[in-house]
C-alpha cells in the first residue's frame, strides 16, 4: 500500500459510481486526497473534449457544498476522517494545479473518454505520477452526476443512485431545487437561441 494518493472529479452532484471510484483508490493508499475539479468559477475552463463542463447548470454547486457532501459520504461509507481530505483540483487550470496537490502521490484516474485522457495528459505532463484503475467505454460508465441532475430536473426517482447522506444533503439544503432551476434556465435559453 502506497501512503498518499490523489482521486479528483467534479461531483456535481455525487453519486455511487463516484464512490466506487474513490474506494477503490483508498483501498490502495494509507491517505487519500480527494480533488474537487471547477473548485470555482475562476478556476472552470471550457474544453473541446468536455464541453458542457463549464456550463452553469453543469455546476450547480459550491465547492462547500461538495465538501460537505464527500464528507457525508465518507463517512456513510466509515471511512474515517483522518484517511482522507478534500482540496480543490483546478484541473482546468493546471498552471495552478501544483500549488493545491501533493506532487509524490499517485494521481489514481478511471478512464471513459477523450476528456479522461486529456486529464491524463495533463497530469504526466505536470510529472505526476498516474495509475488508471480501469478503463471503460462510455457506454460502461454507468450512472453520471448529469443523469443524476436530469432525474431531479424530471422529477425521476433519483435517491438510489447516491449516497443516503448525499439526497439527505440535497433535499434538505434545497439544492434539488436549485438543481431544477438552473437546468430549466439553460433549456429556457437555448430555446430562445
Amino acid at each position: 500500500m502506497i501512503k498518499t494518493g490523489v482521486v479528483h472529479g467534479r461531483f456535481q452532484v455525487m453519486h455511487l459510481k463516484h464512490m466506487e471510484y474513490i474506494m477503490a483508490a483508498k483501498m490502495r493508499c494509507s491517505k487519500l486526497f480527494i480533488g474537487i475539479t471547477n473548485p470555482d468559477s475562476m478556476h472552470t475552463r471550457e474544453s473541446a473534449n468536455d464541453i458542457s463542463r463549464a456550463e452553469r447548470s453543469a455546476n450547480p454547486l459550491t465547492y462547500f457544498e461538495r465538501y460537505e457532501m464527500i464528507r457525508a459520504a465518507m463517512a456513510d461509507f466509515n471511512i474515517p476522517e483522518a484517511q482522507y481530505d478534500i482540496i480543490p483540483f483546478p484541473i482546468s487550470c493546471p498552471e495552478y494545479l501544483l500549488q493545491y496537490v501533493p506532487k509524490d502521490a499517485v494521481y489514481y484516474m478511471g478512464m471513459y473518454d477523450a476528456w479522461d485522457e486529456e486529464k491524463h495528459k495533463i497530469l504526466t505532463g505536470l510529472g505526476l505520477k498516474v495509475e488508471v484503475l480501469w478503463r471503460r467505454s462510455a457506454e460502461d460508465k454507468g450512472v453520471t452526476a448529469s443523469q443524476v441532475r436530469s432525474c431531479i430536473t424530471t422529477g425521476q426517482e433519483w435517491a438510489r443512485l447516491v449516497p443516503r447522506s448525499v439526497y439527505r444533503y440535497l433535499t434538505e439544503n434545497g439544492l434539488d431545487q436549485r438543481i431544477k432551476r438552473l437546468e430549466t434556465m439553460r433549456i429556457e435559453e437555448k430555446m430562445e437561441r
